[in-house]
């Protein structure tokens, strides 16, 4: 359960205030790799990833390595956000060191805040290593329907608010006192660090209705055309507006590292699409899922990438953050959609081939 009795859902909130630091601060602060975090922290830290890899279930799709391959995304798209010459005005690490100005990239607001706080980082990182501990391989409708003690718990994002839930519970125990030391030092923080790691995996829950709703106006009030922000409003609003801002783009971040694969090689996108459809087939072979997903499976993967993965490439490019990123995305979700159209039909005969056929051989 959520912290002070409710759920995680609870906890939501449309705008993280972010940290915020002076220029005096940037020139002092140390460089990452001359940070040394103790032995004890690391083993702890170790033993926590290792921990998490052994909570997720062994299913086709939502496993553990979906997770790493989240994280990796999200770890590319936060070092891209800091890269220089591709549009963003932000400067290559490499540069940091004697260059005043670099430290000032942040005080410009090319990046609302995120490059300047390493624990907004953080907890971006970890959320993606987290965010489907112990996925039950069927949706969040299935888990509805059937009537589960999580379903019941939370009514909604039941397996986003369960993944949340039992990843803290064990960081917060006190095998793991030297690692969170290292996350965070004040109350305050502790309390950032829990508000961004509850909005970014709850983020990952793209089928909930009311919440995609609720993204698509806090994105339009960010960033419409028509922005009324300007210097004459008081510091206040303006600092309001930056958070905002903040909030969307992790948000957004993690969502299209979570379909990450819809944005890369199409060899990459092939894999999990089938990991995917393995996953619902088995589903709906088990009797938990009310279709036979074989039949929509190649028209509703164009409709995910026209309704979807298209538009939010679209949103990475328009907050003018990612950098060269944000056009590769684009650029491979479109290419796969056009793939897919032309091969989509055959392939998924070959799912279905493949997954009888290995029914068919354990079953020997």
């Amino acid at each position: 359960m959520g912290r002070g009795g409710g759920t995680v859902l609870d906890e939501f909130t449309p705008i993280i205030p972010l940290k915020r630091f002076d220029a005096d601060h940037l020139r002092a602060r140390r460089r990452p790799s001359s940070i040394e975090i103790g032995d004890a922290a690391k083993s702890q830290l170790r033993t926590y990833l290792s921990q998490i890899a052994g909570m997720y279930k062994d299913n086709p799709f939502h496993n553990f390595q979906h997770a790493s391959h989240v994280t990796a995304s999200v770890k590319k798209l936060l070092t891209r956000i800091v890269k220089f010459g591709e549009g963003n005005g932000l400067a290559e690490s490499s540069q940091r060191q004697d260059n005043n100005d670099v430290n000032l990239v942040d005080l410009a607001g090319h990046s609302y805040g995120i490059t300047s706080d390493p624990l907004t980082q953080f907890a971006v990182v970890f959320s993606a290593v987290i965010h489907d501990v112990d996925h039950p391989g069927v949706p969040n409708a299935q888990l509805v329907k059937e009537k589960t003690r999580n379903a019941q718990i939370y009514k909604k994002s039941v397996a986003e608010q369960n993944s949340v839930d039992l990843a803290w519970d064990m960081l917060m125990s006190d095998e793991f006192s030297a690692l969170r030391a290292c996350i965070y030092q004040t109350e305050s923080d502790l309390r950032r660090f829990r508000q961004l790691v509850v909005n970014t995996v709850l983020a990952t829950d793209i089928v909930d209705k009311e919440l995609q709703a609720l993204r698509k106006n806090r994105w339009e009030m960010a960033f419409s055309k028509d922005d009324s922000s300007s210097s004459s409003d008081i510091r206040d609003q303006e600092q309001e507006h930056e958070d905002r801002k903040a909030t969307i783009v992790i948000e957004h971040l993690i969502q299209a590292s979570d379909v990450a694969h819809t944005m890369q090689h199409w060899h990459i996108y092939q894999e999990w699409n089938e990991r995917f459809f393995m996953e619902c087939y088995h589903a709906y072979k088990e009797g938990r899922a009310g279709s036979d997903p074989s039949e929509n499976w190649y028209k509703g993967e164009i409709g995910f990438f026209d309704f979807y993965v298209i538009p939010l490439a679209k949103k990475l490019q328009s907050c003018g953050v990612f950098g060269v990123s944000s056009d590769e995305y684009l650029t491979y979700a479109k290419a796969n959609r056009e793939e897919w159209v032309r091969e989509g039909e055959a392939m998924v005969q070959y799912y279905i081939a493949k997954y009888n056929r290995e029914q068919n051989a354990g079953g020997q």
